[in-house]
């Protein structure tokens, strides 16, 4: 199946690249013309389906400051076609319509369940989270906050491990620059076998453990090391992005975001993180390319270069190869030993084929990731179904992520599915994604 919201991954991924090296060059000449359409206040909450307590997410409209531009209603331009095979030519096309568009005009807004966890364990108490739940057999419900700081101060990239009655290690993962992490008991298997665990807290050579821990937990478990542990500057920033379906001419309309996205981080952050990017591409199985990858650079020339000779083409059924994808993000890149975040931004707009073997390996790498402190940041896109909503959420849950989604209020592309979140603020994508990085880099 063609994708047309898919286009708008690619937009987005392109921005994150820029966005990693706030320290790049502003040297691309895509500036100018074409504004878009403010987005209006408020989508109206309804059920997804009569045996469903969620509601679809209220909208408020983002009026900062830094929104100030006049906004004007754009025309999509009509999809490329793209050939049966995908067997298109990889170079993007020179001459698009969106080549003078201003940056700011895509509108995108953010769900993260960890901060509003009662609702998402409503939710998933609802006729269709349980459905979903068993759909995917990821069940989160059993879920340990932890919260680490040394000498009064968070502690960032400290290592927590759950530990079972038998000694065996049941989830890993790495807190946050705000010291923040969750640890999961029975993540995939809906019956949990025990109550209380075995809590270790490791960051350097500082070391506390607990046990007894009750899971879930009414609060936070708050851990206070000895020692003061000043953050890594490094910043590892991936991308892993669909390049199936018709989404040439959004790949050349993101250019005009970078430049923006790029000064703003590097005003940001200063010019003081060691920032590396990796750019990943996939399709389906049969297509042209399975997974095209490259490996993290410090250079982001090299990486606007890698985005800019992508096209979109293939994917003939809906299901691509996520997992495929994310195998490859995960366990065949030199991820950071120490840093201060770990992003992969997974731009998409289908599920992996819901097939057993996909689903465990969806499974391994949801808890691979967590445990190496990666953070998984779905970008949902106009294809996205219930099914694969879930799922994204899921992936950011596991491994401390958020869930980013872009919204119709841009007037840009087709119709994007309402989440089943609360209420939201829509804003301008280029100010999302700065605002998303710097609140996982930023002290």
């Amino acid at each position: 199946m063609v994708k047309g919201k898919m286009k708008t991954s690619l937009l987005l991924l392109a921005a994150l690249t820029f966005l990693l090296a706030g320290c790049s060059s502003a040297d691309n000449q895509n500036d100018s013309a074409a504004n878009t359409d403010s987005a209006s206040n408020s989508s109206n909450t309804e059920a997804r389906d009569d045996s469903s307590t969620s509601d679809r997410g209220e909208a408020t409209t983002d009026s900062s400051s830094n929104d100030k531009a006049d906004s004007s209603v754009s025309e999509e331009p009509a999809p490329p076609t793209d050939d049966a095979s995908g067997d298109k030519d990889e170079t993007t096309s020179p001459g698009s319509q969106y080549d003078d568009s201003e940056p700011g005009q895509l509108t995108a807004g953010e769900w993260n369940d960890l901060t509003s966890w009662r609702e998402w364990i409503k939710l998933l108490n609802s006729g269709e989270g349980r459905e979903q739940q068993s759909y995917w057999s990821v069940f989160p419900q059993n879920r340990l906050e932890v919260v680490v700081t040394g000498g009064g101060k968070p502690v960032s990239d400290a290592e927590v491990s759950l530990i079972d009655d038998d000694g065996d290690t049941v989830w890993e993962s790495r807190t946050n620059i705000d010291g923040e992490a969750s640890a999961y008991a029975g993540l995939f298997d809906e019956q949990q076998n025990q109550e209380r665990y075995g809590v270790i807290i490791r960051s350097g050579n500082q070391e506390k453990q607990y046990e007894n821990v009750q899971i879930p937990r009414g609060s936070a478990l708050q851990v206070d090391l000895n020692e003061r542990v000043n953050p890594s500057l490094g910043v590892d920033l991936m991308l892993v992005v669909d390049t199936t379906g018709s989404m040439q001419d959004e790949l050349d309309f993101l250019k005009s975001e970078l430049k923006d996205v790029v000064a703003r981080v590097g005003r940001d952050n200063g010019q003081q993180l060691d920032i590396q990017v990796s750019t990943n591409f996939y399709r389906d199985r049969s297509d042209k390319y399975l997974v095209k990858d490259y490996p993290f650079t410090k250079d982001i020339d090299t990486a606007v270069k890698q985005l800019s000779q992508q096209s979109a083409a293939g994917g003939g059924d809906f299901p691509e190869a996520v997992d495929e994808a994310l195998e490859n993000a995960i366990d065949d890149h030199k991820w950071s030993g120490e840093a201060r975040a770990r992003l992969l931004f997974l731009v998409l707009d289908a599920p992996p084929h819901h097939e057993r073997k996909v689903t465990k390996r969806i499974h391994e790498l949801m808890e691979s990731a967590a445990a190496e402190g990666i953070r998984i940041i779905p970008v949902a896109s106009s294809g996205v179904d219930v099914q694969t909503e879930y799922l994204m959420r899921f992936m950011a849950t596991a491994t401390g992520g958020t869930y980013l989604f872009l919204t119709d209020h841009s007037g840009i592309g087709n119709d994007h599915m309402a989440p089943a979140v609360g209420e939201y603020e829509v804003k301008r994508l280029n100010d999302l994604l700065v605002e998303v990085i710097s609140r996982y880099t930023s002290e």
